[in-house]
């Protein structure tokens, strides 16, 4: 845990989880293609490439301190428990720390429609973030968790996550994931604290 002295980190890297396949676009488990996907039209963003297993983006940010920076967005094109093994390459190859990362996911445990951030700390039984804490060799990566709320009734937490979302349950999550953007665009600012 860092010290309350410590300087916030610069966040490099915002990587979105989700899975690929189109089958899931409108999913609750793609809650972190979603927000990058937010950041992306908000600042102009239109060229994608693919490296180390994912789609990755750069965008220029300014910090609190005036600064300009390169920031990657990125979305592992690996399905979400394997997402570790393309992040984990893309962090080497870009020479960025744990703690240069800030990951977007699903969180069950908190309500729909909330955003939290999270820096470093236990894994939540989310397979995505085991696969990159154990690619990566720490759990010191920032996290934005990105309030889903828990299945109703008996439903499994799989067949939750996975329903493709209609009506107002997909207005919801668009709202959740533009306010997942804003909390991103902050940390990108003033680094994550």
């Amino acid at each position: 845990m860092a010290k309350a002295s410590a300087a916030p980190a610069t966040i490099a890297i915002v990587c979105g989880l989700g899975n690929p396949d189109a089958d899931y676009e409108r999913t609750r488990h793609n809650a972190g293609f979603a927000t990058v996907d937010v950041l992306a039209a908000r600042h102009g963003v239109r060229y994608w490439k693919s490296e180390a297993g994912a789609q990755v983006a750069s965008l220029t940010w300014r910090g609190a301190d005036g600064e300009q920076r390169e920031v990657l967005l990125a979305k592992p094109m690996s399905y979400m428990n394997t997402s570790g093994g393309p992040l984990s390459k893309l962090a080497r190859a870009h020479r960025v720390t744990p703690q240069q990362i800030l990951v977007v996911h699903d969180e069950v445990d908190l309500a729909a429609g909330e955003v939290r951030l999270k820096l470093g700390g236990g894994l939540n039984a989310h397979n995505g973030l085991r696969s990159i804490a154990d690619k990566l060799g720490s759990r010191d990566f920032a996290r934005v968790q990105f309030g889903i709320g828990r299945p109703p009734g008996k439903m499994q937490v799989a067949d939750y996550v996975l329903r493709e979302l209609k009506g107002g349950f997909l207005d919801e999550f668009n709202i959740t994931a533009e306010r997942a953007a804003d909390l991103v665009e902050r940390i990108l600012t003033e680094g994550a604290k």
